[in-house]
């Protein structure tokens, strides 16, 4: 959904390949750990895809897994990873869920990929940019309201992603997408290296980004280095390595985060044990008076039992449920 394109295949020592010996060690391995629910913040590595990073996790025991924004193999930083009944908050984090990247493009030069791992299709001088030009246009990303989709991409078209159809020479139509940039920044320029930061909507392609720049510079320019550092509502200080779980699976329930903290800004309402059941049963439940907004997440004994929302009914203000979070 973020920074979205095309799964690398699995490499040499890539997490899809070391994740089972590391589980294997000692002879049979350990018993898979019991199905966990929430969120593990994931500090990807470069190299491996984000599927090969869920897989890692997924041979711990976890079945029931997802996802809140892939990374592009190129990429490293911030991947959430859901783990049981979280996999139902997927379109919820991403709805209000703010990214923030640091990356590093390369002037003169543009790929079929618009990033430094695709096969080069053209090169033009860049001694003729200066810095501030640089600087004034990574400024005007925060002007920007739509971009175009990589043709190597997950975006689909007609139920084929879009990378599948390039790697076959098939073109598909343009694709253009809603994005908000709230902020962009130069870090250095050191050209035709240029560093910055952007906090951006979900489903925004730094890529396209980087490319468009180029574009507008009259050079090209291709992405050589991203990393997030932020994906709503968690950042890089919470994030672990895969390879930490895989080494030792037993660090990994201590890692999740609670559903809760997945939704900082739901109020929280703690049922009774009578409306606890009722909910559970899928009825409404009275609006407590100190809660405020249209949405709120329902606990049971301090633990999320659903989502719900605020519905006008006979009885007055009710919490109907949005979606379940018990077994």
């Amino acid at each position: 959904m973020e920074v979205t394109a095309a799964s690398a295949a699995p490499r040499e020592g890539s997490l899809g390949q070391t994740a089972p010996r590391a589980v294997r060690a000692t002879g049979r391995g350990p018993a898979p750990l019991p199905q966990l629910h929430g969120v593990l913040v994931l500090r990807k590595p470069t190299g491996p895809s984000s599927a090969q990073c869920l897989t890692a996790i997924k041979r711990l025991g976890q079945r029931k897994i997802g996802h809140a924004g892939t990374l592009d193999p190129m990429a490293s930083g911030v991947l959430l990873v859901l783990l049981g009944q979280a996999t139902k908050l997927s379109g919820y984090l991403l709805e209000g869920g703010g990214k923030v990247y640091t990356g590093t493009l390369r002037l003169g030069q543009t790929t079929d990929t618009w990033d430094a791992t695709g096969t080069l299709t053209a090169e033009a001088p860049w001694e003729g940019v200066s810095a501030a030009r640089v600087r004034e246009e990574i400024a005007a990303w925060r002007a920007l309201a739509e971009q175009p989709v990589p043709s190597y991409s997950a975006a689909k078209h007609e139920g084929q992603p879009l990378y599948r159809l390039a790697r076959k020479g098939l073109v598909a139509p343009s694709k253009v997408k809603r994005i908000e940039i709230s902020q962009a920044d130069t870090l250095d320029v050191s050209l035709p290296f240029v560093r910055f930061r952007v906090a951006c909507s979900s489903g925004t392609y730094i890529r396209s980004l980087a490319h468009s720049l180029g574009t507008r510079l009259g050079c090209g320019a291709v992405l050589t280095e991203l990393t997030r550092e932020y994906s709503h509502p968690f950042g890089l200080d919470l994030a672990r390595d895969p390879a930490d779980f895989t080494a030792d699976p037993t660090l990994l329930p201590g890692c999740v985060q609670p559903l809760s903290a997945a939704l900082p800004c739901w109020p929280q309402v703690e049922l009774m044990p009578d409306e606890a059941a009722r909910v559970r049963n899928g009825v409404a439940v009275p609006c407590r008076t100190e809660a405020t907004g249209e949405r709120a997440l329902l606990l049971e004994q301090g633990r999320a039992l659903a989502l719900a929302q605020r519905a006008a009914t006979p009885a007055g203000p009710c919490w109907t449920v949005l979606r379940g979070l018990w077994n």
